[in-house]
């Protein structure tokens, strides 16, 4: 591979994006959507899947070989999120899977050496599982309003408050939280906590969707975390956070691709077999005209966002970049409620059942256009940095 273009990061070909997308799908065929059904009934999925995915290189795509990653472009980590999601048709897998690109991130980037690499490598082996924390239950989108404190005691941070739609908030080894630490934006701290913590409590959530994924509700009472655990400076929360949601703004777009693109697969597969009043589905214009309906966002979604990945992957990733990753957002996902919905429509009755893709993704798919940012609050920030 060579370097992409600003970046310094290496630039995959068309055959080595195909390769791994390839890789993805054969995984997400065989280890995740012939189970999914039962891990949802159980309200979980087995801790071995991270140990599978990691040898497969999945979970270190994207992150330093010196921590036991892969550098990896936006591009190809299209080539990673889409088949997964088109293939394995789950998004608690996903979220709880993959819950790792939003918890590391900031540890990558602000934490110590030492702290890496105690941290890093073995959530990237599927040994150990990360999170973030910054939601709360009086804040909402408002990152800015948090109210969790901690303070410094000698060598410690004392952390006192709440945490809530956690994901992987129940399992995770090391869960990345903001704090406050001072007052207003620059008051905003980022800490890494232990999960076997004294004193962190955790309660599940309840879910319309996402059900094989654990999403919980964290409670800090005197939560003491070393002094060694914050992330930079105290303050610098707010910026990483801001910076944070942007990647994970581009990749619940692919996800929305990818299970737009399931939903289009099944009611396709399902048009072609079943017939009534003497021809097949396909047969009837109206079906056929939704098919086409369903095409017709896809591409437009996959186009935009190879195009978003190209520009990221050159180095241009200014206000101009950011209000696009937003926007994009909003259109995937409404592109994945609405193949979703078509999806449901074509299969009639079995659309209705539990153990199909696209009676699993119209559940699934409120969450994608609330996490990482509302809908709203995607088309406030793309004004503001459009200067609209």
């Amino acid at each position: 591979m060579t370097a992409a273009s600003g970046t310094g990061i290496p630039a995959a070909t068309a055959a080595e994006r195909a390769l791994l997308a390839d890789t993805v799908a054969r995984f997400a065929r065989e280890q995740i959507a012939p189970h999914v059904t039962a891990w949802d009934a159980a309200g979980e999925f087995p801790r071995r899947l991270y140990r599978q995915a990691a040898e497969l290189g999945l979970l270190g795509l994207g992150y330093p070989e010196a921590y036991g990653g892969t550098p990896a472009s936006h591009a190809l980590r299209i080539s990673l999120w889409v088949p997964l999601c088109r293939y394995g048709a789950s998004g608690g897998v996903l979220a709880s899977l993959l819950s790792h690109n939003i918890g590391l991130p900031p540890v990558l980037a602000l934490g110590s050496e030492a702290v890496r690499r105690e941290v890093i490598p073995p959530v990237l082996a599927g040994e150990q599982i990360a999170a973030l924390a910054v939601t709360e239950p009086g804040g909402g989108s408002d990152v800015a309003a948090l109210a969790t404190r901690a303070r410094r005691d000698g060598d410690d941070y004392v952390i006192d408050g709440e945490k809530v739609f956690i994901t992987s908030g129940m399992r995770a080894d090391w869960i990345t939280a903001a704090v406050r630490t001072g007052d207003g934006t620059g008051g905003i701290s980022l800490l890494l906590v232990p999960g076997d913590s004294a004193g962190l409590h955790r309660t599940r959530l309840d879910k319309m969707g996402w059900l094989c994924s654990d999403t919980a509700h964290l409670r800090f009472d005197g939560v003491r975390v070393p002094a060694r655990y914050v992330l930079g400076e105290e303050g610098a929360g707010f910026k990483a956070i801001m910076g944070n949601f942007n990647g994970e703004r581009f990749g619940i777009a692919c996800a929305a691709l990818g299970f737009a693109q399931a939903c289009y697969d099944e009611a396709l597969a399902w048009a072609r077999e079943r017939r009534t009043f003497g021809s097949a589905l396909t047969g009837h214009q109206a079906i056929r005209h939704k098919l086409v309906d369903m095409q017709q966002r896809i591409r437009a979604t996959e186009a935009w966002l190879e195009q978003l990945a190209a520009r990221a992957d050159a180095g241009d990733t200014g206000a101009d970049w950011v209000g696009e990753v937003c926007v994009l957002k909003n259109h995937a996902t409404q592109a994945m409620a609405f193949c979703a919905d078509a999806g449901v429509q074509i299969l009639g009755g079995m659309g209705f059942m539990r153990g199909t893709v696209c009676e699993r993704l119209y559940r699934e798919v409120k969450v994608l256009t609330i996490g990482g940012g509302t809908e709203e609050i995607m088309k406030d920030l793309a004004a503001r940095q459009w200067r609209l």
